[in-house]
């Protein structure tokens, strides 16, 4: 009887002691929860109740729109874009009112007052380019030929012309033997701008073809024409002029010649000959190998040495400007 009562005690305590009745006011505090209930969704966690959203209207309790919910930072409004505005450029020469059409390129620079090399912002080939570009300063240059002009701009929004004035003329070369034209494929030209007592002073162009123009600042220029690759040479000292193109023929001196080595005059010239052109000083003006290759080469005297079985020939000759004909070494032994 005591076994039982000490068993119907011991199992009253252990129920008493689990049911909500007989917890403590701590444990029944939301701080001590069970840990049961520690391991269901929190109240941020939890799913509430629906929002009302009335007739047109955004949810109540919601921010309005375009406005941050509270305690979100919003950040300011990205800034426009900068408009852009449009620069037409056209450019004259000194002595014309109308606008080049054609030789020319433009470039656009960054406006740097501090200095430093200036980036090129845009570039165009056209005769009257438009550029598109923010509003602010530049530095518009555009270069015709060997001449170049630059000119400080300033842009605001809308659309700007401008015009640059360039100080240049042009030159056209040609060459001539007497009356008679040279082909212009047998010419070429250097142009010099001369320094001191040196009409050679500095280089401005090489290899200008017949005909060709070149653009060039207003000076007096020395010119040297080559017919053809040995020393039929021309010289001039021209003056250039702005806004005109000045034509020169230079007039050459000289005439072509056909070398051949021979058994008798006349006759029918040796293959593989090798031909050396000297001046009476023994300097060597031109070396060619052939049956009868030609030459050009200024008037005067000259001597003619062939080569040919291991046997050289040699002949004297005169070249007269303008008369072209064949030197003929004969083949003949002393």
């Amino acid at each position: 009887m005591t076994r039982a009562r000490r068993r119907f005690g011991k199992t009253l305590a252990l129920a008493l002691a689990a049911s909500p009745a007989a917890a403590s006011p701590a444990a029944a505090s939301p701080a001590a929860a069970s840990p049961a209930l520690a391991q269901g969704p929190s109240l941020a966690q939890a799913p509430g109740p629906s929002p009302v959203v009335p007739p047109g209207g955004a949810p109540q309790g919601s921010a309005p729109q375009g406005v941050a919910p509270q305690g979100v930072t919003q950040g300011p409004p990205p800034a426009p874009a900068p408009a852009e505005a449009s620069l037409s450029l056209r450019a004259v020469l000194t002595s014309e009112a109308k606008p080049l059409r054609g030789g020319l390129t433009w470039r656009i620079y960054e406006d740097r007052p501090e200095g430093g090399k200036p980036v090129v912002l845009a570039r165009s080939e056209e005769a009257q380019p438009t550029f598109r570009l923010p509003p602010g300063s530049y530095l518009a240059n555009v270069t015709y030929g060997f001449v170049s002009t630059s000119k400080r701009v300033t842009l605001n929004s809308g659309a700007t012309s401008d015009q640059l004035t360039v100080n240049a003329g042009a030159l056209r070369l040609s060459g001539a033997v007497g009356e008679a034209k040279i082909p212009g494929g047998q010419l070429a030209f250097a142009v010099f701008v001369p320094i001191g007592n040196n009409p050679e002073g500095r280089l401005v162009r090489d290899g200008v073809k017949a005909g060709e123009v070149v653009r060039l600042p207003e000076g007096t220029y020395h010119v040297v024409s080559t017919w053809g690759d040995s020393n039929a040479i021309q010289r001039a000292d021209l003056k250039v002029e702005n806004g005109r193109l000045t034509d020169a023929t230079l007039n050459h001196r000289a005439a072509t010649v056909t070398l051949k080595l021979v058994a008798a005059p006349g006759t029918e010239a040796f293959a593989g000959t090798a031909f050396s052109v000297l001046t009476p000083g023994g300097d060597t003006i031109r070396e060619a190998i052939g049956a009868f290759p030609q030459v050009t080469l200024a008037e005067g005297e000259y001597q003619l040495i062939a080569r040919h079985d291991g046997k050289v020939y040699t002949q004297d000759f005169k070249v007269e400007s303008g008369v072209d004909r064949d030197i003929e070494a004969i083949a003949k032994d002393p």
